[in-house]
């Protein structure tokens, strides 16, 4: 008890529109945001929104690593919101038909947008979202790469850059930073300056001209990486000769697995809880990304949690409540090598909330708080938990679990709460 006191898999795109100020272009700038899973893509794109600095407006084009959206569940909306959903294959796989569909009909919107930010999945190569700006005429009139924007965690680039590759397959970490014309050096506070100093050697021995920017949290000034003008077609041909080629293939690490579930309705965030422990003690290096949105039964405020590997951060957040009108749904992505998704699929449905509370405010019950002790039911469903219960000694206390291991029946009832 607690006491309180190129891949197979399906990918989406969404575009949001966001408030602005400011005379509209005829091209407009295109940023692509890229980097690792877990480096802190959305962070900066959170930042970015919500700076008033820039006055400007955007269009956000996401791309997710798997079936079920989460990210756009955990993007800053603002009242203007408009969103453009396409379900379809890998960005850097099929960027020459699902990305330019996308960018095609905002097209009609651009009069009333500043800018298109383009954020990618931890697993793309930024190469053919590039190409996208050189090879498609329709689209070199209404667009033009302003940089690509490459966010690196400082705490666990290494293990990625150097991880050893099947023959012909590529390792995105590499190529995110080949490609970068900023890279964004985040998670600073988690190493120390000597292990900062060997990120940094490590970037420019890939990609000599790249300006570095250190950062904590992903903040970082947007000017510093909007409208910069900064990406060189010269200095990528001289590096990749073939870019140019649009028939050139690649293949991404098959050992790497998208899996992630939805359901409609809520679940129990003390199961929810214990199990993500357990993973993280016995599954964490092969999870190089994980994040999900949850509806707690008993809570108005949505569960959002994420984590790298061993680093897992999560919680009730004030600036996502679930609306009146918005369906109450939970959803994770878990993103790694040599994932069991039967098991995944079967710990995250035990999460689910699917019966009936087996008491009633008032009941008399025992509450296992090391040993056994007699209480009243209080409250269902109180801040995340089956039951508040207050015991005969004046306490109060929460059962995470409905079950007979937590809370049982009183057997008789004590004097002290006779009918």
């Amino acid at each position: 008890l607690k006491s309180r006191g190129r891949r197979s898999a399906c990918f989406k795109f969404t575009s949001l529109v966001f408030s602005w100020r400011g005379f509209m272009s005829k091209v407009v700038p295109v940023t692509v945001l890229t980097g690792f899973l877990g480096s802190g893509k959305t962070t900066l794109l959170n930042h970015i929104l919500e700076s008033p600095d820039h006055g400007m407006k955007f269009a956000i084009i996401e791309n997710e690593f798997g079936e079920v959206g989460v990210d756009e569940n955990i993007i800053k909306e603002d009242s203007e919101e408009q969103i453009i959903e396409v379900m379809n294959g890998c960005i850097c796989c099929t960027v020459r038909g699902d990305l330019v569909k996308v960018l095609k009909r905002l097209r009609d919107r651009l009069d009333s947008i500043d800018g298109v930010i383009i954020e990618t999945t931890g697993l793309a190569d930024p190469a053919p979202v590039a190409q996208t700006f050189f090879v498609d005429d329709d689209i070199q009139k209404s667009y033009k790469l302003d940089g690509i924007i490459t966010v690196v965690d400082a705490k666990h680039i290494v293990e990625h850059l150097e991880e050893e590759k099947p023959e012909g397959v590529e390792n995105e970490s590499v190529e995110q930073i080949a490609f970068a014309d900023r890279i964004i050096l985040n998670k600073t506070d988690l190493v120390d300056d000597v292990k900062l100093g060997e990120v940094e050697a490590k970037v420019k021995k890939i990609n000599g001209a790249v300006e570095i920017i250190r950062t904590e949290y992903s903040k970082v000034e947007p000017r510093k990486l909007i409208n910069i003008n900064a990406f060189s077609l010269d200095r990528v041909l001289e590096m990749d000769p073939q870019f140019m080629d649009t028939e050139g293939e690649h293949q991404h690490d098959q050992t790497v697995s998208s899996i992630s579930f939805k359901f409609d309705g809520e679940l129990n965030v003390n199961k929810l809880e214990r199990w993500l422990s357990i993973m993280l003690q016995t599954k964490a290096q092969d999870m190089f990304r994980y994040k999900g949105v949850m509806a707690v039964k008993g809570m108005d405020t949505k569960f959002v949690f994420q984590g790298v590997h061993m680093l897992f951060s999560g919680g009730f957040q004030d600036s996502f409540k679930w609306k009146p009108e918005e369906p109450r749904t939970c959803r994770f992505v878990f993103i790694g090598k040599n994932l069991d998704k039967a098991d995944l699929e079967k710990n995250f449905m035990d999460c689910k909330v699917t019966a009936e509370p087996r008491f009633k405010v008032g009941d008399f019950v025992e509450a296992n708080v090391g040993s056994w002790s007699g209480g009243k039911i209080l409250k269902v469903w109180d801040d995340g938990n089956p039951y508040r219960i207050q015991l005969e000694n004046g306490d109060q206390v929460w059962a995470p679990e409905d079950s007979d291991n937590f809370v049982r029946l009183k057997k008789a009832k004590q004097d002290g709460y006779a009918a």
